[in-house]
């Protein structure tokens, strides 16, 4: 793809159907949660937007970011997305290394000065600098120079956005997150450890599509993807409501999927996707699978406790608080049947009246 060639022609010129195209825009908008007549305000950016370059930095991470990004799901968005993009600097994706690649990286930031998307995956150390370096660069020294000329960053993954489990007690190379780093640029935090592929796609796509930054939280994250809790969404949601908890992870409440709040699920406090979009092809999440959440897009989940005690030790820890979550759960699903009820009688007396 030419750097002065529209996404539209691109795809074109690969084979993509104009039919193709709009399912790309349907899919495109879902995941930026715009409504369906959206789809063709969509279609007409897209169609007519420049391949932007981008630089991504590896940092202090495990690669599971770039891991969970490659096993996507969805390659009819996914690819399409990243071939509209130019990867100009990626450790794990590019072919060239040594000097050819930091050539390369260092070219991409000259020419693209002020519009390249610099995306960073990792914590940085500040401890001492010499803990990770790149090509002998510190971390905190390249992402500070690709940081001034970017037009804007995205954190992707826990340990870039909040400094993750390299951030966690006792920290020994004080390890910091993008934020407590870079001031004066927009940064959008994808947090998960790992984040969810579509998210990460889906902030590129709002970028492709208005040329901005989309709508964020209290916590610099993406607000379509991360605007509301995991339990809110959760399939596991009305048996807490009804105050029905697996005691154990083989008990019989956990093989009919009762709720695993007691077994120290974070959903209730985790804000993220998970329950919606899903992994592995949109077939399960670690609830589904049978394990509580533990609050991995969070600032500090490592150091909040264990992940099998339920939230908040000193208010849900004792045996009798425990209790009385079932009974107010329990209470609050007899509740809703009886006002349930009631409501289907008000509504057949309507109908015979």
């Amino acid at each position: 793809m030419r750097k002065d060639q529209t996404l539209g022609e691109y795809l074109q010129s690969q084979g993509v159907s104009r039919r193709g195209f709009l399912k790309f825009c349907s899919a495109t908008a879902s995941l930026m949660a715009l409504p369906p007549s959206a789809v063709a305000q969509v279609a007409e950016a897209l169609a007519t937007a420049r391949r932007p370059s981008v630089i991504w930095l590896s940092f202090q991470e495990c690669t599971g970011c770039t891991e969970s990004l490659t096993r996507s799901h969805a390659p009819t968005v996914e690819s399409l997305i990243f071939d509209a993009i130019s990867l100009d600097y990626h450790h794990t994706l590019q072919a060239a290394s040594g000097h050819g690649a930091e050539a390369a990286r260092e070219a991409a930031m000259e020419e693209n000065e002020g519009e390249y998307i610099l995306v960073v995956d990792g914590s940085i150390p500040v401890g001492n600098k010499a803990y990770s370096t790149i090509a002998g660069i510190s971390n905190y020294d390249m992402l500070v120079e690709a940081a001034s000329k970017a037009f804007a960053i995205v954190a992707v993954g826990t340990c870039a956005a909040f400094g993750g489990i390299p951030h966690a007690n006792p920290n020994p190379t004080g390890a910091v997150s993008v934020s407590d780093i870079v001031t004066g640029k927009p940064i959008i935090n994808v947090s998960g450890c790992p984040p969810i592929p579509v998210v990460i796609t889906g902030v590129l796509a709002h970028f492709l599509t208005f040329g901005t930054i989309p709508e964020l939280d209290a916590q610099g994250r993406p607000a379509a993807f991360f605007g509301q809790n995991i339990h809110d969404r959760c399939y596991r949601r009305p048996f807490y409501e009804r105050g029905q908890f697996a005691e154990t992870f083989d008990d019989e409440g956990a093989r009919k999927g009762w709720c695993l709040y007691k077994l120290g699920c974070k959903g209730p406090t985790t804000y993220n996707a998970c329950a919606t979009l899903k992994w592995n092809a949109g077939t399960s999440f670690p609830i589904q699978s049978g394990h509580g959440c533990i609050g991995c897009s969070e600032p500090n989940f490592w150091d909040k406790g264990s992940f099998y005690n339920p939230i908040s030790a000193g208010m849900w820890g004792s045996r009798d608080a425990l209790l009385g979550a079932a009974a107010a759960g329990a209470a609050l699903g007899v509740g809703s049947a009886i006002a349930a009820r009631a409501r289907k009688k008000k509504a057949q007396a309507a109908e015979e009246a």
